[in-house]
């Protein structure tokens, strides 16, 4: 069966840099490796005919024969396995880079130092603590570096010593016969979990981990203006980091309990007050509520219920600090449901003289004020 073309195969054109090869070569190999293909029966050859490829046109003599001779050119120059390939697994003109991609670098010294897990809680808040701010302390669950052994998990007067299995690598290699040759991969040791040490005199505080949980109570600073689904972040107040690691970072979700009275809209707010009637028709002077006391509200002469007057700045804080929201207040007019003799025979009587006079268009008619004013008011 004829050979297909080198150029072809990686998918690249004749006059490609040796960097374009490379970029192509790795691409491909993760697509056709037989690891990442395990259903695939073709997956090796195709693999094997890429890694093929990908030597003769990475090494500039055997590439400048290749396109002078083709594939006669470069037969028996030594593809039988990975074994014969110039420099070995170490040499990139081979293939070590692609495997130290796929199975590893080798075996590190010890295990670094790893950052804590970020820890999340839940605080409920009023609206007024969330318009204003606040300080409240948090309880916070988390695991804290041991005081006894100061987080080496070793008993007084002992220390951790090398794993055995690995020699203090943390990682150990083996080797494994593929089609293409010998490859040496390297996995974390099981018996010390990648550490490097096991601890043969383990500290009675922690048992060993270096860690132990604690409960702590945790200052949270609130600022003015937040709502619900705000989040603030306490830095360092996670859990403990590992092997000498930071500590991760505590994030606080802000939760507010709906208000008996307001409801809020981004940074303004909404109250409904009852006005009477009377009050309605008349006009009055009445007291709405705010999130600091109560406020004066001048209700003019034929309010319509739903009518609604603004507060200005008497709304929630910006949690950036851009300024303060309103306060919007809807007044709703109240139809009496128990009413005295003297009362109906009053509104009877404004009936009346409402009936004689022709209604305009306007609403807002005067006379209509200034009968109903004269009836209440005699």
């Amino acid at each position: 069966m004829a050979k297909r073309d080198y150029y072809e195969i990686l998918g690249v054109s004749r006059n490609a840099s040796i960097d374009e090869i490379k970029k192509a070569y790795r691409k491909k190999a993760r697509q056709y490796h037989p690891d990442a293909n395990p259903d695939d029966p073709n997956a090796e050859a195709k693999f094997k005919e890429l890694s093929e490829a990908y030597v003769v046109l990475s090494d500039s003599e055997k590439r400048s024969n290749y396109d002078s001779y083709g594939h006669a050119g470069v037969d028996g120059q030594g593809f039988g396995g990975f074994g014969g390939f110039p420099g070995g697994f170490g040499d990139f003109g081979g293939l070590g880079d692609i495997f130290e991609m796929f199975f590893g670098s080798g075996a590190r010294r010890h295990a670094g130092p790893e950052r804590g897990a970020d820890i999340r809680v839940d605080l409920e808040i009023t609206l007024k603590e969330a318009a204003f701010g606040l300080e409240r302390e948090v309880k916070v669950p988390r695991v804290e570096e041991c005081s006894t052994c100061g987080g080496s998990g070793a008993a007084a007067g002992s220390r951790p010593v090398a794993c055995p299995a690995c020699g203090g690598k943390g990682q150990v290699q083996f080797a494994q016969n593929t089609p293409f040759g010998r490859i040496v991969q390297t996995r974390t040791c099981e018996r010390c979990r990648g550490v490097g040490k096991l601890i043969e005199k383990p500290c009675p505080t922690c048992r060993g981990a270096g860690q132990v949980r604690k409960t702590r109570q945790i200052k949270v600073k609130v600022p003015a203006g937040v709502d619900s689904g705000s989040r603030l972040r306490v830095a360092g107040e996670g859990e403990a980091g590992l092997r000498g690691g930071p500590r991760g970072d505590l994030y606080v979700y802000i939760h507010v309990k709906p208000h008996r009275v307001f409801k809020r809209e981004n940074d303004d707010l909404i109250c409904e007050i009852n006005i009477t009637f009377v009050q309605a028709a008349l006009g009055d002077e009445v007291e709405a509520p705010t999130l600091e006391g109560d406020a004066k509200i001048r209700i003019p002469e034929g309010t319509q219920s739903g009518t609604i007057f603004r507060l200005r700045g008497k709304g929630i804080p910006n949690v950036s600090g851009y300024g303060r929201g309103d306060q919007h207040v809807v007044v709703k007019v109240v139809t009496p449901v128990r009413l005295s003799e003297k009362q109906k025979t009053i509104l009877r009587e404004f009936a009346r003289l409402d009936s004689e006079r022709p209604h305009s268009a306007s609403s807002g008619d005067k006379g209509f004020f200034k009968k109903m004013k004269d009836t209440f008011m005699s």
